[in-house]
């Protein structure tokens, strides 16, 4: 599709200056017109509506390619739900039968890749909400989101120990947008702490802090964290994309995001948040 929208945008152009060219020698040799602003204003008709076909060549095969993969997500979102509830409804009901212990250690591992899964839904549906709907702001207390998504994230990640110190703090934002952040940068944390089961987190006067005791990063990592699919760990698992998403979201919601990091020391996150005006 894209290769034949190349060639066709290559081949109008062509013909445009080639066109462009023999009225411009035609106004000026044949006609022989010396008015200069007359020819300006037939060029630049001209001119202005090869630009206008020209866009709507570009721009209406990929208008049509973007509705069609809204319009997927939009079913496939609609599919998912189903085998989520369905998942969720019957682990209830079998939990209820269940009195040995390693059944049940299996169905709470059920449990979980079904929040997980549940989690990617929220996730899909609220990135094709933000494509559509213009941006979402709500007044929250950060305090009580961190705590429920170490809450959620704790079971996961069983083998970490979550240090909270965090105090009240009532802000404007997305939250479900931030949910996924604070989400990102705990899961990386515990990615880079493989040989260290402590992460703290703090929050105090508007600013967030996500400490590890991990690996660490140096000054050359640290410049090319925000590129899509860079690692400062090659095998490490996932794609390398989460915190270019994250660096979008905090510009976007003018938040300011830093870093501080030392090999074998770990690494900071550090989230500052606006004050709401009282």
């Amino acid at each position: 599709m894209f290769r034949s929208l190349q060639l066709n945008i290559f081949i109008y152009y062509f013909v445009t200056v080639a066109i462009f060219l023999g009225i411009l020698h035609f106004l000026l040799e044949v006609l022989l017109i010396q008015n200069t602003y007359l020819v300006a204003i037939v060029l630049l008709a001209f001119v202005s509506y090869s630009g206008i076909i020209l866009s709507n060549l570009a721009i209406d095969p990929l208008r049509e390619y973007v509705r069609n993969l809204r319009n997927l997500s939009k079913e496939t979102l609609h599919e998912l739900n189903l085998p989520i509830s369905t998942i969720r409804t019957n682990t209830q009901m079998i939990k209820k039968t269940l009195n040995n212990e390693k059944d049940l250690k299996r169905l709470a591992r059920i449990d979980t890749a079904c929040a997980m899964l549940e989690q990617r839904y929220n996730e899909l549906e609220y990135m094709i909400k933000s494509q559509t709907s213009p941006q979402m702001k709500e007044t929250f207390d950060l305090a009580s989101l961190v705590e429920e998504r170490v809450s959620f994230l704790s079971p996961l990640y069983p083998q970490i120990n979550f240090n909270l110190d965090i105090e009240s703090s009532i802000i404007s934002n997305d939250s479900i947008g931030l949910s996924k952040v604070i989400d990102n940068i705990i899961d990386n944390a515990v990615k880079y702490s493989q040989n260290n089961n402590k992460i703290d987190i703090r929050l105090h006067d508007n600013i967030l802090s996500i400490q590890d005791y991990g690996c660490g990063m140096d000054e050359v990592e640290l410049l090319n964290i925000f590129d899509n699919y860079y690692q400062s760990d090659a095998s490490m698992q996932g794609f390398g994309i989460g915190l270019s998403l994250v660096k979008r979201f905090c510009d976007k919601q003018e938040i300011r995001l830093s870093f501080k990091s030392k090999p074998d020391y770990g690494t900071t996150v550090l989230l500052k948040f606006k004050k709401e005006k009282e």
